[in-house]
């Protein structure tokens, strides 16, 4: 705090000065205090820095690398805080990112492909709608299109974490069935998992902490992924790779609506006989997550639990 020279010519200045000095400190300890407070709190996560510190912030990222991983699919790299923070999302968590597009507060949620223990970088997989490609949506997509839009160097908002549901680890799961809820503790020893299109995001990430910690956490995985093509699968090759290294804790089964002749896996939409066959039976231990277009859940995953007999408690839709 700077140092004042205050000469007492009356008694009436020393009071004003001084009631000054004193409101200047008290400010300057807050500021201070909140600083610190800060500080701490972006190392909650085991010691490390995070970015993500208060959900309701939004953090502006830069875009540091761009890579085309498909004609219509790319993966954004975006700077964070520095070298040394890490994200700071949870498993099972995902972000925000927001964008004023064509004079609209644009916000979309996406999860992650790359780690949390990775230092200074998050990556986002994203497919880019094209406008006039999808006859369904003939203005494409508003965020994918402005993130391909995107200079490196250009920075975007984040917010984070969000979600209702988080991975505890060892099959414990903390879940809200509804965004207002109290969290509920779930256990199993067998999650079956489905997934459409990019829904395959926060699967790969639980899939992720789960094999990581093989040694230790037993928790049993199988997927049922589902897409157009086989061109539209995304993240192939670490899912194959992950399937044949943990070939008794992992099984992952794909399902096309157009398939080439040659291909050899599932063919058409998901149904009961598909989920009876490469997902785990009902259970009081057995927990089934979904994550893909609403038609998909709603019309063909759920129908199709029920038929089976899972008890709708024990499944969640992200």
């Amino acid at each position: 705090m700077p140092d004042f020279d205050v000469v007492p010519v009356a008694v009436g200045v020393l009071v004003v000065v001084a009631g000054a000095v004193i409101a200047n400190y008290l400010l300057n300890s807050g500021k201070k205090d909140k600083s610190k407070s800060s500080k701490d709190d972006s190392k909650k996560s085991s010691g490390q820095l995070r970015t993500l510190v208060d959900p309701q912030e939004k953090y502006m990222l830069p875009l540091i690398e761009k890579e085309e991983i498909s004609h219509d699919t790319r993966r954004f790299r975006f700077g964070l805080t520095s070298s040394k923070h890490i994200l700071g999302l949870p498993i099972g968590q995902h972000i925000h990112l927001s964008a004023t597009i064509n004079e609209e507060l644009v916000i979309r949620a996406y999860t992650p492909v790359s780690c949390d223990d990775d230092h200074g970088f998050v990556d986002l997989v994203v497919k880019v709608y094209k406008k006039g490609v999808h006859p369904k949506f003939p203005e494409g997509g508003k965020m994918s299109q402005y993130l391909e839009s995107l200079a490196i160097g250009d920075r975007i908002a984040f917010r984070g974490p969000s979600g209702r549901l988080q991975y505890l680890g060892n099959g414990k799961f903390s879940i809200k069935k509804l965004r207002k809820d109290p969290a509920q503790i779930y256990e199993a020893d067998k999650v079956s998992l489905i997934a459409g299109g990019t829904g395959i995001t926060p699967m790969l990430q639980l899939v992720r902490e789960v094999l990581k910690h093989a040694d230790t956490d037993k928790t049993k995985l199988s997927l049922i992924f589902a897409n157009q093509t086989e061109d539209d699968i995304l993240l192939k090759p670490e899912l194959d790779d992950l399937a044949a290294r943990y070939p008794d804790q992992f099984k992952l089964w794909y399902t096309l609506d157009r398939p080439k002749p040659e291909w050899t896996q599932g063919q058409g939409f998901i149904t009961d006989q598909m989920i009876k066959e490469h997902l785990f039976e009902p259970s009081s231990n057995t927990l089934v997550l979904m994550c893909g277009p609403p038609p998909m859940v709603n019309y063909a995953c759920i129908p199709a639990l029920e038929k089976l007999g899972y008890q709708m408690e024990r499944t969640f839709a992200y």
